[in-house]
């Protein structure tokens, strides 16, 4: 019971349960294992008895970071204060990088009253007790900070005092416009006739350009574009980033760079250009997969010589405003890739003294490697404003939305991030997920989590700084696997999946700074909540504006009869979608192709036959729905027909955003990306193809009649004007 009530006081499961008549118990090594990343030792009884006394005798007048909502009633935190408390809210500096305020309010000096449930007053002197607030409205007395992330300071009539962070948000994110459009894209897969062997930054701008102004869509989703490790081979994942606070300068489009123009050694950039149409065209036509490390070789070279140009005063300017901006964290992350050039890209393994950021030896060496630090700086710099002008060409296109960016779970263990920010991940640890129906032997990510209880000492410090970055140039943000703001699966280091166990986070923290981050930014945010999804959680995240993610595939009557469940009974505030990077695209599932790739590749539990019988009927079903609503006049035995179908299914649906992935415009069968292998299938390297297999580049992407026919189901339908005297029906 001891072990129990530790593991509680901190957040950590020590059961779950899997489905609803199932409960799981969690061995207590785990439980033992996980508290002690969180720096609480449990190793013994005595040390349990320990450590519970000890967090049960700490009473904590405030915790580490309270929320406030706008307009609604104050948390318990600051309502269940002693009255006569006063209270001063001491407002954010106004100097903090991305911060859109130009001056700071004073700060705000309330009493808490005796009346209604201990709120704090704007006068020193003891009120007339009041009427309690309405529902869903602040108390009356209570002072509104502005949004922001504030310090707020408390002292009791009897002397005690506290000091937490208070989070100001407003109650939800900012909202798309109804019936959205647009595509989903891997970027590293969209090859135009410019590219230097893998889709880059120009080639957004030019998609999202053509999308917004010939078939009308509101945005383009793009894979996390998060700075990846360095190696050979580099790990080609764009969800296992060494930062997700910095882009990666691979995707750069170096033509558009204006220094290029100025390079006075023309003929080893002509090299360079002639090796990168190499690159390219051995992926576009000599069946050669996308090879990263080659187009960052290609590209540091040519990078190494733009960098040689002197900047202009205009352009000199700018780039001293950014590392204004960015700070420590940028400078941080150009000194782990320039220590990354001499040491190798797994900092645990670098001379001691290099392993703490901040050590006399980590100084020498930031001295030392400065010419370094600064080119790495300038990459992060370039790669931020093509993003920028990327989702300026979309708005500029008329996209409602813009670029849509994608944000990774978590980081690989030995990158940039957890470098310089090693108190605030849990080291030993990796995120996952448990068992369930899909996989009976979990799941192991690799990526190690943010401790909770530090995110919660620091004001969320690093969170607000991640989404800060990604928001800077953003139409709208998906957070993978959205879960993860309530809890993450944590397995301890060398043991299987099935030994990890579920922590909390502070979701109501989580929720609250994400919130006001994309009301700063005036950004929308979409959730990918796809598989085991906690009780509340999906009713939490819309609350707060916070869209979800629906695959047609699984939308089903799970609480019904099990079957398709009707378009007018999908949920309004989501992503509708035929498919995602992780599953099989439309053509494939239409035809069945997914399960013989999957039975090539040894992944099938049950036999061939069973698999295929089942994944028949599974499409049956919905075919046969389809053909009930007259979606599908042609049919069937029409593939493509049938996956307009679908995205016309899909249109009638009330989501706020649907999204179609751009493989299927062309029938392209294979996915990106199939879970449960690794060098079995070359993931995060296929260029999209044709439904023969055949790559194809922007520019034919764009023309094809299968493209334009699709994208006319999609087409807002504008009403027929009646001619003169003609009354309409």
């Amino acid at each position: 019971m001891g072990l129990s009530r530790l593991a509680a006081l901190h957040g950590v499961a020590t059961s779950y349960s899997p489905s609803p008549d199932v409960t799981v118990s969690v061995p207590d090594d785990t439980v033992i294992a996980v508290l002690a990343a969180l720096g609480v030792d449990a190793g013994t009884p005595a040390d349990v008895r320990k450590c519970l006394a000890a967090a049960e005798s700490r009473s904590r007048l405030l915790p580490p970071t309270v929320v406030v909502w706008a307009g609604e009633p104050l948390p318990p935190a600051l309502a269940g204060l002693p009255p006569g408390s006063t209270v001063t809210v001491e407002p954010e500096p106004s100097d903090l990088p991305g911060h859109p305020a130009a001056r700071p309010p004073a700060p705000l000096s309330m009493r808490a009253r005796a009346a209604a449930p201990a709120a704090p007053v704007a006068s020193p002197g003891e009120a007339a007790p009041e009427a309690p607030p309405a529902p869903g409205e602040a108390p009356a007395w209570w002072i509104p900070p502005p949004h922001g992330v504030h310090r707020v300071h408390v002292r009791t009539p009897d002397n005690r005092r506290a000091t937490a962070t208070l989070v100001a948000a407003p109650p939800r994110v900012p909202q798309p416009p109804e019936g959205t459009h647009g595509f989903l894209v891997q970027l590293y897969s969209l090859l135009s006739a410019r590219s230097w062997g893998m889709g880059d930054l120009g080639d957004l701008a030019d998609l999202a350009v053509w999308a917004g102004r010939s078939v009308g869509s509101g945005f383009v989703q793009v894979n996390p574009l998060h700075a990846a490790v360095p190696g050979k081979p580099t790990d080609p994942s764009p969800y296992r980033p060494s930062s997700r606070r910095f882009p990666d300068p691979v995707h750069l489009h170096v033509e558009s760079i204006p220094e290029y123009g100025h390079v006075r050694d023309r003929a080893t950039l002509d090299d360079l250009r002639q090796d990168a149409a190499a690159l390219s065209e051995a992926v576009l036509n000599k069946g050669a997969l996308i090879d990263r490390d080659a187009v960052w070789e290609l590209k540091r070279q040519a990078l190494e010589l733009v960098a040689q140009v002197p900047l202009t005063p205009g352009r000199r300017a700018d780039y001293c405003d950014f590392l204004a901006e960015q700070g420590q964290a940028l400078e941080d992350h150009g000194l782990w890739c320039a220590l990354a050039e001499v040491h190798g890209p797994d900092w645990h393994t670098w001379p001691e003294a290099l392993r703490d950021p901040r050590s006399p030896g980590t100084a020498r060496a930031r001295s030392e490697l400065l010419d370094r630090v600064d080119f790495h700086c300038r990459l992060a710099w370039l790669t931020a404003t093509q993003l920028a002008a990327a989702q300026r060409s979309a708005e500029d296109a008329g996209m409602a939305v813009g670029i849509v960016h994608d944000l990774a779970v978590g980081v690989h263990p030995a990158g940039a991030d957890t470098w310089s920010q090693q108190e605030a991940f849990a080291h030993g640890m990796s995120v996952g997920a448990p068992p369930d129906a899909f996989n009976a032997r979990g799941q192991d990510w690799g990526l190690p989590p943010w401790r909770p209880d530090v995110l919660a000492a620091t004001g969320y410090a690093a969170y607000r700084g991640l989404l800060r970055g990604l928001l800077a140039h953003a139409g709208a943000l998906r957070i993978d696997h959205v879960m993860g703001l309530f809890r993450l699966w944590w397995v301890p280091e060398g043991r299987p999946p099935t030994d990890g166990t579920y922590v909390a986070y502070d979701a109501e923290a989580m929720l609250a700074v994400l919130v006001l981050e994309a009301h700063r930014a005036g950004t929308s945010v979409v959730g990918e909540d796809l598989g085991t999804v906690a009780p509340g959680v999906r009713e939490a995240l819309a609350r707060r504006g916070v869209l979800g993610t629906s695959v047609l595939w699984f939308e089903r009557d799970w609480e019904g009869d099990g079957r398709p469940l009707a378009p007018e009974k999908w949920r309004r505030d989501c992503l509708a979608t035929a498919t995602t990077h992780d599953l099989p695209s439309t053509a494939a599932r239409l035809t069945g192709d997914h399960v013989t790739l999957r039975h090539r590749l040894g992944l099938l539990t049950r036999s061939l036959e069973e698999e295929l019988t089942a994944d028949l009927t599974d499409t049956a079903e919905w075919l046969a729905l389809l053909a009930r609503l007259r979606m599908l006049p042609e049919g069937d035995g029409d593939e493509e027909a049938a996956v307009r179908a679908v995205h016309r299914f899909l249109r009638r649906t009330p989501a706020r955003m649907t999204g179609v992935w751009l493989p299927d415009t062309v029938g392209d069968r294979r996915p990106q990306n199939l879970p449960g292998t690794w060098d079995q299938y070359p993931n995060w390297r296929l260029p999209i193809a044709d439904a023969e297999g055949h790559p194809v580049t922007l520019e034919e992407i764009t023309a094809s009649p299968r493209l334009h026919a699709l994208m006319e189901v999609l087409r807002p339908r504008k009403p027929r004007t009646a001619p003169p005297g003609e009354r309409r029906p």
